[in-house]
């Protein structure tokens, strides 16, 4: 079952939120987000992301950064201002795009059954960056990123979802990427029949977050042993506190939209990129062709101002075909370039589905990539059968768009 649990939420008031709003502390770079957050004092990146205060040269997990991150949301509590809600309630969030639109259900779920594994995952996540949000869940005593939950669509939960949905929005704005973001706090009645449907429902995939929902379990963890006295009166009628969940929005599997994840390296491991193209074609088929694969089984590479299409499906061998990834992985990434371990490996970075083949020609064109692959998306199906056998996609493998911004419904715990 998954259990949902209305909490009350720290959010913008709707007349700033769409200056509060800002993408997923994780989708940036320092300097990216520092040139977001630039010229709006508002900008939840300050919070987030609080190294952009300080001098480019500091240390990013400096004791000082986590301090900053407090500091900034106790000021922008005032400044902006956000609210804290007088009441737990659950939330409908929908995303909307000229071309595409997708609506969930916002609340806090288990971390218990997260430890369980009754929620799926289908990343391994890093220490280190586990470490980062840990200590900034902590000193903030809040979460404030919505983690990206999917299940199998119910049409309980859906039909009431929708029928929020065509009441007045709390928090309605556009943003400039063409993204508009709704949120509806629902009322009580609806709440309870949402909470009776969610528990009928087997089980919750990570789509995106995961990082995010270790860190909690490892924050709740830390705050047990400086709490335990007062974790009674935190606990709500159900004996939970508030540390033992995160919060997050769900969405239904038939629509969430999955972009591809591809991948640039700088360097192509001691070859031109004549000898590079000629030890790839002793591998595999390639030939001059699209920015984008045709279909699954097929990759596009950008080499030299030309791009080609490698035929992942010719040899064999590949571990789990279930994925071009696992396939690119085996018989290009690690034998031809070097990149054996993608989560550690300088050499490799990985673009957005968003951002398009144009941003894998700019890298490379530019000198600061020597080749790049453009994948077709993985399939949400894919996703459920590997998190259901307990198995792990490579990094990087889903983008899932558009996202939830962070700073619109923040969990204090």
């Amino acid at each position: 079952m998954a259990l949902l649990h209305p909490f009350r939420a720290l959010r913008p008031t709707p007349e700033v939120a769409a200056r509060v709003a800002s993408v997923p502390y994780d989708v940036v770079s320092r300097d990216e987000a520092a040139e977001l957050a630039a010229g709006n004092p508002l900008s939840f990146l300050h919070v987030s992301r609080a190294e952009i205060e300080l001098p480019h040269s500091a240390n990013p997990y400096a004791d000082d950064i986590y301090q900053v991150a407090a500091n900034n949301l106790r000021a922008l509590r005032k400044k902006a201002p956000l609210v804290l809600e007088a009441e737990p309630s659950v939330y409908v969030y929908r995303l909307r795009t000229a071309t595409h639109s997708q609506t969930g259900i916002a609340g806090c779920f288990s971390l218990d059954e997260y430890e369980r594994g009754d929620i799926k995952k289908h990343e391994r996540t890093r220490r280190d960056k586990e470490t980062d949000r840990t200590r900034h869940i902590v000193a903030l005593r809040a979460q404030t990123g919505l983690t990206f939950l999917t299940y199998r669509a119910v049409s309980d939960v859906d039909g009431t979802a929708a029928r929020v949905a065509t009441r007045e929005p709390l928090i309605d704005f556009e943003r400039a990427d063409g993204v508009r973001h709704s949120i509806w706090r629902v009322a009580p009645e609806d709440a309870r029949g949402l909470i009776q449907a969610f528990s009928a429902i087997p089980t919750l995939y990570i789509a995106d977050g995961h990082h995010r929902i270790a860190s909690a379990a490892r924050a709740r963890a830390e705050l047990r042993q400086v709490a335990r006295g007062a974790a009674a009166e935190l606990a709500d009628d159900r004996g939970v506190a508030e540390y033992d969940t995160f919060v997050a929005v769900a969405f239904p599997h038939d629509q969430v939209q999955i972009l591809p994840y591809n991948r640039v390296v700088t360097q192509l491991n001691g070859r031109t990129p004549a000898a590079f193209l000629e030890a790839l074609r002793a591998v595999v088929p390639a030939e001059p062709g699209a920015a984008s694969p045709a279909r699954r089984g097929r990759v596009s590479m950008y080499l030299e101002g030309t791009w080609y299409e490698l035929d992942l499906e010719a040899p064999s061998g590949a571990g789990d075909d279930r994925l071009d990834v696992t396939r690119l992985q085996a018989h290009v990434l690690e034998p031809l370039l070097g990149v054996a371990d993608v989560r550690t490996d300088r050499r490799i970075d990985f673009v957005g589905g968003d951002r398009g083949p144009a941003e894998l020609e700019r890298r490379v064109d530019r000198g600061e990539a020597a080749v790049a692959f453009s994948l077709a998306p993985v399939r949400i199906d894919d996703l459920f059968a590997i998190a259901d056998a307990d198995g792990i996609m490579p990094p990087k493998s889903t983008w899932f768009a558009p996202k939830v911004c962070d700073g619109l419904l923040c969990h204090v715990i």
